[in-house]
């Protein structure tokens, strides 16, 4: 894993692992990107996804490959893509489908503040 302020990708099934395992001791939140290579809409929301990394930085932001990790895309039910699943403890508090740049940089602000103020 890099340092904060970047997108990470998640490769191999471990790391998606150890980076839910990390998130979750820190109590921080973790924002996946499920996205694929031939994805015309996931590579519009690519960029609005990494400024707010650089920005957010006591959020975890990681993108995951449907293509590369099909049994983590499957476990969290992904059937379209981009889908953004907000992560708070290992639980799902949130999900955006689709390029809904407003809505996704709201939500990440909005679950940021929460995890800062708890």
């Amino acid at each position: 894993m890099a340092e904060e302020g970047q997108v990470f990708a998640i490769h191999t099934i471990e790391a998606w692992k150890e980076t839910l395992e990390k998130g979750n001791e820190a109590k921080k939140l973790i924002v996946v990107d499920f996205t694929a290579s031939w994805c015309g809409p996931c590579r519009i929301i690519a960029p609005i996804f990494s400024d707010l990394a650089k920005k957010i930085t006591n959020v975890t932001f990681v993108k995951v490959d449907v293509d590369e990790l099909a049994s983590v895309a499957e476990e969290w039910k992904v059937e379209a893509m981009p889908t953004f699943v907000f992560l708070k403890e290992g639980k799902e508090i949130e999900r955006i489908v689709g390029v809904k740049k407003e809505e996704l940089v709201a939500k990440v602000e909005k679950h940021a503040t929460d995890v800062a103020t708890a």
